[in-house]
């Protein structure tokens, strides 16, 4: 039987490539309009193996939301992706540059394209996803239309890439999380990251008196994200992900802050996914 992930957008999706390249090409998604639609399918065991959501991108930064989708599930991090975000100029069969009166895409990716898109004359039209604009071009048999979308959206919609790696920043990554149920999760043996939410005081130098017991243990802060705390006036929780080369050590750094920290929760405990 196929794994079933939960993921954000339609098939095609860079969500979908980044399922596949942790799960395999067999893995089965489910596609969700939303996160939250993701979380709640991938915490029901009756519809899905589990999920997989975007957590940061290296050009736009943090998805804010997502981390508080994190904090109020009853998921895991089980293991991480870093897809490379290629954007190509799709049309169907037999469209010659010529014929390109208007391009479809995401606003986000036609913004990552501008640099190449300013060369024409062409309509640029935003539409809510750019998987779900290669399929529209596909199924409309469009001859004046072409798409901004990756590779997975031309083979699966059977399109020509008409111009390949269009994006602006050739250096782009997308960070996704993949999510398990909590009552499934296995931390596997060698397993080197770990993402945690804590909770300070709030008094003068503790956030520093946490980050200074992290570091006595030799492990590297990879990313902080401070949080605000809902029904708090300016009060926050901190993100973090630590990267390290013993569990041992990590299990040392916890035992360091916890008394450091009002509150303290594991997201995760996994293999670091290498760019």
């Amino acid at each position: 039987m196929a794994t079933k992930i939960s993921i954000q957008g339609y098939e095609g999706s860079f969500h979908q490539m980044a399922a596949r390249q942790y799960f395999g090409n067999n893995v089965e998604v489910i596609p969700c309009a939303t996160f939250r639609e993701v979380v709640k399918i991938a915490s029901n065991k009756k519809e899905s193996n589990g999920g997989i959501m975007a957590i940061e991108n290296s050009i736009a930064g943090s998805i804010l939301p997502n981390y508080t989708l994190l904090q109020k599930g009853n998921l895991k991090i089980a293991g991480e992706v870093y897809l490379p975000i290629k954007q190509h100029l799709l049309v169907n069969p037999g469209v010659k540059f010529e014929d390109i009166k208007e391009v479809h895409s995401h606003p986000m990716a036609i913004q990552q394209c501008m640099d190449y898109l300013d060369k024409f004359n062409w309509k640029l039209v935003d539409t809510e996803d750019t998987a779900l604009s290669a399929k529209h071009i596909h199924q409309h048999k469009s001859k004046h239309i072409a798409a901004i979308a990756g590779k997975l959206a031309a083979e699966l919609f059977n399109l020509e890439i008409a111009a390949a790696n269009i994006h602006t920043q050739k250096s782009n990554y997308t960070r996704f999380l993949i999510l398990q149920r909590k009552e499934e999760n296995i931390v596997e043996e060698n397993a080197n990251k770990a993402s945690i939410n804590f909770q300070t005081n709030h008094t003068k130098g503790s956030l520093a008196k946490v980050l200074s017991k992290i570091a006595e243990e030799n492990i590297n802060l990879s990313k902080l994200q401070s949080m605000p705390i809902a029904g708090t006036n300016f009060k926050y929780s901190f993100h973090a992900d630590l990267e390290f080369t013993n569990i041992q050590h990590y299990n040392k750094a916890i035992s360091k802050i916890q008394s450091l920290t009002e509150a303290l929760t594991v997201f995760g405990i996994y293999k670091n996914g290498n760019i």
